[in-house]
Formats: C-alpha cells, sequence, structure tokens
C-alpha cells in the first residue's frame, strides 16, 4: 500500500506552509556595516520591481530573479544583497563583514553603482546606515556616541534581546538621506543579532509606512468640515421645510453624499493600512525585550509617543468620514419616505380627481346618451310619417298623423335598448 502523503495534499498547502519561511533573517556577524533602503512600489508594479532588481543583479552576474519571488539573497562581491518584496515597497539591504574601525564612514551603499541607485530616484520611504560593533564594556558613556556618531542628537535606545546588545538610534535624517543605527553587541550570536536587526529595521520601516496615512488624512480634514458644517445646515433646513422644498433638500444630501462616498472610498485602504502597520510596529517593539537604560527613551516609548497621535488622527478621520457617511445615509433616507409620501398624497389627490371627472364624465354621458335618443327617434318618427303619407297615397286607408303618433313610444324604446347595447359593447371591449 502506498503511504505517500504528499498525494492527499490540498492544492495550497505548501504556500501556506512556505509562510513560516518567507522572509527569513540572515545571519549577522558583528562586526558588520549594513545599508537599508525600502522605497515604495509605483502602484504595486512587482514587475517593474523584479527588472529593477534584475538590472542590479547583471551587474555582477549573479542569477536573476524569478517573478513570484519574494526575498533574494546572494554575495555580489563588495556586498552581500539581500531583497524582499512586500506589498506596497521593497526592501535592499547591502552588508559588508570588514568595515572600516569608525563606524558610519563608509557605509557599504557607497559601494552600489550610482547608475543603479538613480533609477530609485523619488521612491525611497526608508534608508539607515546600521553599524554592529563588539562592546564589553560593562558602562556606555552615551553624550559621548552621541556627539561622536549622532551629531549630538537626543538617543533613542534600550538594551535589546534581554540585556544581549544596546541599540541607539536619533531617528533623524543625516545629509547623506540616511538614518543611523548603531549596535552595540555584548552577547548575542549572528543569528539572533540578525533577528534583532531586521526588527530595528522593520520598525522604522513600518512606522513610515503607517505615517503615509497622514498626510492624506490632513488634506481630507478641511473638505470634511465643510461638508460636515454644510450636512448640519440641510439639516436643520429639514425640520421646517415645507413639502415644495423637500425635493431640493433631497438633491443637496445626494450631491453630498456622493461626495463624501468617493472621497471616503479613495481613502480606506490608505487608513486600514495604517493600522495594519502600526499594530505591527507594536508588535516589532515588543519582540525588542528592551531593558530601560535610565535617560533615554526606549523604542516602544518613541514609537508610542511619537507614532500614536498620527494614528489617532488618521482613525479619527475615518471615523468622521464613516459617521457623516451613516448620517447622510439616514437623512437621505428620511427624506425620500417624506417625498415618496407627498407624492402618494399627491397621486391620491389626482386620483380623487380623476374619479370626479370620470363620474361628471359619466352624467355627461348619459346626458348625451338621452339626448341621442331623443334625436335618433326624432328622424326616424319623421321616415314613419313619410312612409304613412305614401301608404296613404297608394290607397291605404292610413291616417299617417295617427300613425307617426303611435309610433314615437316604440321607435324611442327600441332606439334607447339598441344605443344601450351599443354602449355596453364598447366597453367591454375596452375594459381589461
Amino acid at each position: 500500500m502506498n503511504h505517500d502523503v504528499g498525494r492527499l495534499d490540498h492544492p495550497q498547502r505548501k504556500v501556506l506552509n512556505n509562510e513560516a519561511h518567507a522572509r527569513p533573517s540572515e545571519a549577522l556577524p558583528s562586526p558588520c556595516a549594513l545599508s537599508y533602503i525600502a522605497r515604495l512600489l509605483d502602484r504595486g508594479n512587482q514587475k517593474q520591481e523584479f527588472e529593477l532588481l534584475n538590472s542590479l543583479l547583471q551587474l555582477y552576474d549573479l542569477p536573476l530573479a524569478d517573478a513570484g519571488t519574494k526575498h533574494y539573497s546572494a554575495d555580489a562581491g563588495p556586498f552581500r544583497i539581500r531583497w524582499e518584496l512586500h506589498t506596497e515597497f521593497s526592501r535592499y539591504a547591502f552588508t559588508i563583514t570588514d568595515p572600516p574601525e569608525r563606524p558610519f564612514s563608509e557605509p557599504p551603499i557607497r559601494s552600489v553603482p550610482a547608475e543603479w541607485l538613480k533609477q530609485v530616484d523619488g521612491s525611497v520611504l526608508m534608508a539607515i546606515n546600521t553599524r554592529i560593533i563588539d562592546y564589553h564594556e560593562p558602562e556606555v558613556d552615551f553624550n559621548s556616541l552621541s556627539e561622536k556618531y549622532f551629531d549630538g542628537e537626543v538617543l533613542v535606545g534600550s538594551r535589546i534581546a534581554d540585556g544581549g546588545a544596546v541599540a541607539l538610534t536619533d531617528f533623524q535624517i543625516k545629509e547623506d538621506g540616511f538614518t543611523r543605527l548603531l549596535v552595540l553587541n555584548d552577547t548575542m550570536n549572528s543569528r539572533q543579532t540578525g533577528r534583532m536587526v531586521q526588527r530595528l529595521l522593520e520598525i522604522d520601516t513600518y512606522r513610515m509606512m503607517s505615517l503615509l496615512a497622514l498626510p492624506l488624512a490632513q488634506s481630507l480634514a478641511p473638505r470634511l468640515g465643510e461638508m460636515e458644517r454644510e450636512f448640519a445646515t440641510i439639516s436643520n433646513s429639514l425640520v421646517d421645510s415645507g413639502n415644495d422644498s423637500d425635493q431640493v433638500l433631497l438633491d443637496q444630501i445626494i450631491s453630498l453624499e456622493a461626495e463624501s462616498e468617493s472621497r471616503r472610498m479613495n481613502s480606506q485602504f490608505r487608513f486600514a493600512a495604517a493600522d495594519a502597520y502600526y499594530e505591527l510596529v507594536l508588535q516589532r517593539t515588543s519582540e525588542l525585550r528592551e531593558l530601560r537604560i535610565r535617560g533615554l527613551q526606549t523604542f516602544e516609548e518613541f514609537t508610542k509617543r511619537r507614532l500614536t497621535p498620527a494614528i489617532k488622527t488618521c482613525e479619527s478621520t475615518a471615523a468622521r468620514q464613516q459617521s457623516l457617511s451613516d448620517r447622510m445615509a439616514r437623512a437621505t433616507q428620511l427624506l425620500s419616505t417624506r417625498v415618496d409620501v407627498e407624492r402618494q398624497r399627491q397621486n391620491q389627490s389626482l386620483l380623487s380627481s380623476m374619479n370626479q371627472r370620470a363620474k361628471t364624465q359619466l352624467r355627461l354621458q348619459a346626458t348625451v346618451e338621452g339626448l341621442s335618443v331623443a334625436a335618433i327617434s326624432y328622424y326616424v318618427v319623421g321616415l314613419v310619417n313619410y312612409m304613412g303619407k305614401g301608404l296613404k297615397g297608394i290607397g291605404w286607408p292610413i291616417d299617417p298623423d295617427l300613425l307617426t303618433g303611435l309610433s314615437v313610444p316604440f321607435v324611442a324604446l327600441l332606439i334607447f335598448f339598441a344605443v344601450r347595447r351599443v354602449r355596453r359593447g364598447l366597453s367591454a371591449k375596452h375594459d381589461p
């Protein structure tokens, strides 16, 4: 019996299982230097991203990346290249393991061909130069490190990996366009160092990705305030509006609601993405396993203090949009009901008027019917009179006047029933 379980696999089993191994961290020795770039994709154009990556790989005769690849790493000679693809951005890391003694003096990015870097102009959202050094001293002079490597800026940092290393940064963009991250490694091995540095870089990347929603929220706020005031004015008008103005107010609300819904749909993805990236930032900071250094803000404290208000602004804007959309939907429904009720009242009035006209027409028809019977009877009786005179002329003993008088009731009844029968026949033909 064949016990090969692979035959029983779900079509997506391997794909789902491999997600656990997607974008693994790389081992980083101490010392080493790393230049990291995160660039936004052009409207999610992954094909263009593969072309950009492969153009770099071709310069060093490296195997090209296949479409569908999520991460790639190889030794290019002057540096080791690592690339990762995400939904909205890609990440490049260039690492050298024999860096200059003075941190940040010759970062790996300077070894990357300038003609290739020109292709990423305008798309770089995050750029970080990272330096990892061995440091086993019990005390750290943070003021000296700030003056030496961070231009005297206020440092943010902590002991990470339960005290296995110290990570420091100032979150400031330097003249070369890069921020700086310094890791003083004490007891971490290369694998642990790789994981911790990856988390530190992801914190900054996801922080910036979440902040992409802030300019959008700020640009939406003025018009959103105007729309709220316009809707408030329309809502107040609903209380005192007459039947004649309901349709005008309904048209105004529908127009305002269409604009609001368009703006909400265009910003919904960005605000939802900001929440997701924010959650990733919080998760990555918790994974650092920080120990506070007296006098320094931890990474968690800094990100929460600086990032949370921005995210709350985005959440507030999204909530205002949703609230305005819901309120306008309810007002539209209410006003539509009022307009429908008014239309039904008008239709009822119209039907009553039509019913009254029908009754009047019926009475007129009956009157005309009576006149028609009289007129036709008059002409028929006249014919009977002429017939009587003719018969008398040929010798018949008939009094024409007597014959005419006696024929009147019979002729009138005959014409009356004939007209009624014709009218009933026409009515039956037109009835559904």
